[in-house]
């Protein structure tokens, strides 16, 4: 029996021998499988650099935009205002407190605002838009080396949608004014601006000018847009659009789009109308527009087989005014205004404003169409009528009441013609709002382009002189509730009168 267990023992002792071996063969001859396995490759052949010239010019492009930047950059400055809100009442319902005593004090509440601006002269001349501050109670600047000043409002024009600033300080980074006109579609440019909040300030971004000459968008009364696919947010309204020269092509105001969001469509005054603005309210107290003295309506496929007008562009003549200048030079209504100085006018907005760019005493060459023949006018321009309310110190100079343009929207009478367009009831009455412009009283209190005011506290509108005539018997600060008729509904629009 120990025999047998010495044999037992010995066997298995070497079974376990054996199969120990056989593993650790295994394991030397899986190790060196593997390490064969794994190796190395040999490395592929590197790809073929750029070509020279290339890169060459690749640098130079990238370059260009640094050095822009560099330059651009420093004369972009973010604009922060606080605007004091009054607490109102509605004017329809009597608050609770009227029923159970007690009545809570009218209270107010500070509302910020952001947006961008762009230094043009080294004394502290900024130049934004309107809308960044109006009604602003405070506005402060922050240039790019964190410096912080209050700003003086040298003046506004809503028309156009610019306002003029000033800090004290000197020797600050300007930008040149690029001649705008000659800016082509295709050009590179940079938008500079502060977008969201103060916290991206100077962010750049990049894109072409998608088109020129852009009129008719509704954002003011005289547009001249550059449109680009630049990235515009919320913020950048009032920053700069540079070229390549580091010249200020326009001064960024808005984007198109359904959500809110940069979807490649902006939008820049361009820089020729934003430095006449400039000049003419730093050296003459105002914007001196020019005046021609018609009325105008725009032009259909109708009305172009009518009057034997080859195309449907152009602005036909409805009205000359006595004594004005288009009268003066032999305007006639029926006329067919297709350009003006060798330019095509496409639209009213784009003749209003060729109009407004220009100031009294300028000399335009109109060609009209008149009995199926082309015609040339010269007509010099006059003054506009009436000194505009609009343009100059945007600051309340006494407690006068607004008036319709001071409102921020322009109204025509409702005719005929206007009433089968819109397809209005024939027996509507009141006028209807021509324009509105974006961040002015009437914008921010729901009223729209294409609105019919019928009635004004309560009282009806007939005529344009009937709205005007009881907005001149209210006083700053009165409540102002308009009944309109949008979209065949009856709806107010209440706001306080500024």
């Amino acid at each position: 029996m120990p025999f047998l267990n010495r044999n037992r023992l010995t066997l298995s002792l070497l079974l376990a021998g054996l199969v120990i071996g056989l593993v650790l063969s295994a394991g030397v001859n899986l190790q060196f499988q593997v390490r064969a396995e794994e190796e190395p490759k040999a490395d592929p052949a590197p790809q073929e650099r750029l070509p020279q010239d290339d890169l060459a010019a690749i640098t130079a492009l990238s370059n260009a935009f640094a050095n822009v930047i560099e330059k651009a950059n420093p004369a972009v400055v973010t604009i922060t205002t606080e605007t004091v809100v009054s607490a109102r009442e509605s004017p329809f319902f009597f608050p609770f407190e009227d029923f159970f005593g007690g009545h809570s004090p009218r209270g107010e509440r500070r509302q910020s605002g952001l947006g961008s601006g762009v230094i043009v002269r080294a004394s502290g001349i900024i130049l934004t838009n309107n809308h960044v501050v109006a009604q602003a109670d405070d506005i402060v600047v922050r240039l790019i080396d964190g410096r912080e000043f209050k700003a003086e409002v040298k003046g506004t024009d809503e028309l156009s949608d610019l306002a003029v600033l000033h800090i004290d300080a000197d020797n600050l980074p300007s930008l040149p004014f690029a001649d705008s006109d000659r800016t082509r579609v295709g050009e590179w440019v940079l938008a500079i601006g502060s977008p969201l909040q103060p916290e991206f300030a100077h962010t750049v971004t990049s894109g072409i000018v998608s088109a020129k000459g852009r009129t008719g968008v509704g954002l003011s009364t005289l547009e001249d847009f550059i449109q680009t696919d630049a990235a515009i947010n919320p913020g950048n309204s009032g920053g700069a659009l540079v070229n390549l020269r580091g010249e200020l092509v326009g001064i960024n105001t808005a984007i198109a789009s359904r959500s809110g969001g940069n979807i490649g469509i902006g939008f820049a005054i361009s820089a020729n109308l934003a430095e006449k603005v400039m000049t003419d309210i730093l050296e003459r107290g105002g914007v001196q527009r020019g005046y021609l003295g018609i009325q105008m309506s725009e032009m259909s496929g109708a009305l172009a087989e009518v009057y034997q007008a080859p195309t449907s562009e152009g602005v036909l003549v409805t009205e000359v005014v006595s004594n004005s200048p288009a009268s003066e030079a032999g305007i006639l209504p029926e006329d067919i205004v297709l350009a003006i100085d060798a330019r095509k006018v496409r639209n009213m907005s784009e003749l209003r404003t060729y109009i407004g760019a220009r100031g009294p005493g300028q000399t335009v060459t109109l060609t009209v169409l008149r009995n199926g023949k082309s015609r040339e006018f010269r007509v010099t321009l006059a003054a506009f009528p009436e000194a505009n309310p609009i343009a100059g110190n945007s600051a309340p100079q006494d407690n006068r009441p607004a008036g319709i343009e001071q409102l921020g929207m322009e109204v025509r009478p409702l005719d005929g013609n206007l009433r089968r367009r819109l397809d209005l009831d024939e027996d509507l009455s009141g006028v209807l709002v021509s324009a509105v412009q974006p961040g002015s009283v009437v914008a921010q209190a729901g009223l729209r382009r294409g609105d019919v005011i019928e009635k004004i506290n309560r009282n009806g509108v007939g005529s344009v002189e009937d709205l005007r005539n009881a907005l001149s018997r209210l006083s700053a600060g009165d409540a102002v509730v308009f009944f309109v008729r949008r979209d065949g509904r009856r709806i107010p629009v209440d706001f306080n009168l500024p």
